[in-house]
């Protein structure tokens, strides 16, 4: 299982999203892919990324999951101009083709991933970026990406290019927070049933950059899925813009009853403990209220991983 990596004081200087081909050589298909990623430099030359990658849809595998990539960079013939290779690991959840019984399965494991990526800092913040990028799985399968995007850096650059030194602050991002939100559970099958979730979330800071939160979750009727509990899960946050934006990515445990699983499946019980994933973005409007989205990945050992992503309105006291 994924989980938060201790990085640097802040989580990161630099939001990106990346889009394009993907192709799967050992079975001659190709579709889309796009990845979410946050970039956190580590001085001149060295930066960590922490992404939710997405591998598309092919015939008999919907794969996804998150990377962390530690980079090498270098500034070339104009300080705008930053190229950079990238290494680590990729944990991933398959939506498989089962080979018998069931019409899939969640297939989890463990990859890693390699990088070259050319970027092009412009003006007021935001930046460009073509990147060739290669997935390897041995208990799955490989892949190659060609991708471009756009970013934007969360700090302000003291010159053109990237922020090299991240500006520390001492105060904790979130105080203390209750959110209520409603929103769309979808099941990681290939028929992606929904169901209508909600959700309330107490959420609390430890540290300028680490929270913790509990909340229940009811996932609805996604017909396979009839699942509600409890989630606890540790933050890695950071806020920008004047503190009106922040962003966190969380890891945790859910304990839950799962009707379903009792009823329909032919076990004995319905109580599942599985792990969650998150990623959560929150605005902040007037000097109390909040609006805030959270993706949810739920990953379980009974293939039925689910999304839950919610939105919804907090208070800050």
């Amino acid at each position: 299982m994924l989980v938060l990596w201790p990085l640097s004081p802040a989580v990161a200087q630099e939001i990106g999203l990346l889009a394009g081909y993907l192709l799967d050589a050992d079975v001659d298909q190709e579709t889309y892919s796009w990845d979410l990623e946050y970039v956190h430099a580590l001085g001149e030359h060295g930066a960590v990324s922490l992404a939710w990658l997405n591998e598309g849809h092919f015939d008999n595998d919907h794969r996804d999951g998150q990377t962390v990539q530690f980079w090498l960079r270098e500034r070339v013939f104009d300080p705008r101009l930053v190229l950079s290779a990238g290494i680590g690991p990729y944990f991933y959840y398959n939506t498989a083709r089962a080979s018998e019984g069931a019409s899939y399965s969640d297939d989890h494991g463990w990859g890693g991933v390699l990088s070259a990526s050319a970027k092009w800092y412009g003006r007021h913040r935001w930046y460009y970026e073509m990147r060739v990028q290669r997935i390897i799985a041995n208990a799955s399968f490989d892949t190659t990406a060609l991708l471009a995007g756009v970013g934007y850096q969360l700090e302000r650059p003291a010159s053109p290019g990237p922020v090299t030194d991240p500006t520390d602050v001492a105060d904790k991002t979130t105080g203390r927070e209750l959110t209520v939100y409603v929103g769309q559970t979808i099941v990681n099958s290939f028929n992606s049933e929904l169901g209508l979730a909600r959700a309330i979330e107490y959420r609390q800071g430890i540290s300028p950059h680490v929270d913790w939160s509990v909340a229940w979750l009811h996932e609805g009727d996604a017909r396979l899925v009839r699942r509600n509990g409890i989630l606890a899960e540790l933050w890695l946050v950071r806020d920008f813009l004047e503190k009106r934006v922040a962003l966190s990515a969380g890891a945790g445990m859910y304990i839950a009853i799962d009707q379903y699983r009792s009823d329909q499946m032919g076990e004995e019980g319905d109580e599942t403990v599985a792990a969650v994933v998150t990623a959560s973005g929150s605005y902040r409007f007037g000097r109390h209220w909040l609006t805030r989205v959270s993706w949810n990945r739920i990953v379980t050992d009974y293939n039925r991983d689910t999304d839950a992503i919610l939105i919804g309105l907090g208070y800050r006291f």
